[in-house]
């Protein structure tokens, strides 16, 4: 390159409306009756906060007609996230529950069933990365903590909630592209990630003499709470290049999970579809 040629700005991704959380519903959730554990969020900086992706999810869907069960281990942050819903017209309860705690998961699945007639979808927008970085900071401790919430709280929300969703009914688990690539730099994130595919693929197979679909939305660099305060612990996530310039919003992730969660994708089951503008597909 000679001195009077100058490198290329890197495209950036612009936001579109549903990027955004503008776009209006289009009716493509009416009558559904959804629980969305995981739907409040951390919060980092209230003024400055973005929208996460369990909120996100939360208030699209209500937001295309269905009924949403918004359930979190903090029970404020998921009011919050139900406040948003119905000033926005939509209908939302929150329930509180840990879902490392067996018990709480119960009640959980339980009372959503109870209080909406029924369940037809279910999202899982569950994780926790706790420990230092590497193998060699790794403790049995921190290990069996993060497996407690990322792989064996949804196998028992599945386990509970399978009889009792209705046939033809749509399940969708929150992953990461660290259950694709390596990239987290926690070892129990990563292997518990990754593990959910194999977990989601059984809930899929069980699910088939029903109609039942499983998937999972696996998002990559995300501009949420959870992600800024990921950053501060490791500046170098928030360096990383992406194709689009840019992290992705929650609201982005909402609409990948609109589509499987919707009769759009009635014939997808079984499937991960990564939400990361192409980092593990051409990086």
């Amino acid at each position: 390159m000679s001195e009077t040629e100058t490198k290329p700005e890197r495209y950036m991704r612009p936001l579109s409306a549903e990027s955004r959380g503008n776009a209006p519903g289009r009716g493509r959730l009416k009558g559904r009756k959804i629980l969305v554990v995981g739907g409040g969020q951390r919060t980092v900086d209230a003024e400055t906060d973005p929208v996460g992706n369990g909120r996100a999810m939360s208030r699209l869907f209500a937001r295309e007609g269905a009924s949403v069960i918004v359930a979190d281990m903090n029970l404020t942050s998921a009011e919050e996230t139900v406040t948003m819903i119905m000033n926005d017209g939509g209908k939302a309860q929150a329930v509180q529950a840990d879902i490392s705690q067996p018990a709480d998961i119960t009640r959980m699945v339980t009372q959503a069933h109870m209080t909406l007639g029924g369940l037809d979808g279910l999202v899982l927008n569950v994780g926790i990365g706790v420990g230092p970085l590497g193998l060699e900071g790794a403790n049995t401790d921190d290990w069996d903590k993060a497996l407690a919430v990322n792989l064996r709280g949804p196998m028992l929300i599945c386990k509970d909630a399978l009889p009792l969703l209705e046939d033809g009914a749509s399940i969708i688990f929150i992953s990461s592209i660290a259950g694709l690539v390596a990239g987290s730099r926690l070892p129990s994130y990563d292997a518990s990630k990754a593990a959910l595919g194999g977990l989601m693929r059984h809930v899929a197979m069980e699910g088939t003499r029903r109609g039942i679909r499983a998937n999972i939305v696996a998002p990559g660099l995300v501009d949420t709470p959870l992600g800024r305060l990921a950053t501060q612990g490791r500046p170098s996530r928030g360096r990383s290049p992406t194709p689009f310039g840019r992290q992705a919003t929650g609201w982005e992730v909402a609409y990948a999970a609109l589509f499987f969660m919707s009769d759009e994708a009635v014939y997808v089951n079984a499937q991960t579809l990564a939400v990361d503008c192409g980092m593990t597909g051409i990086s």
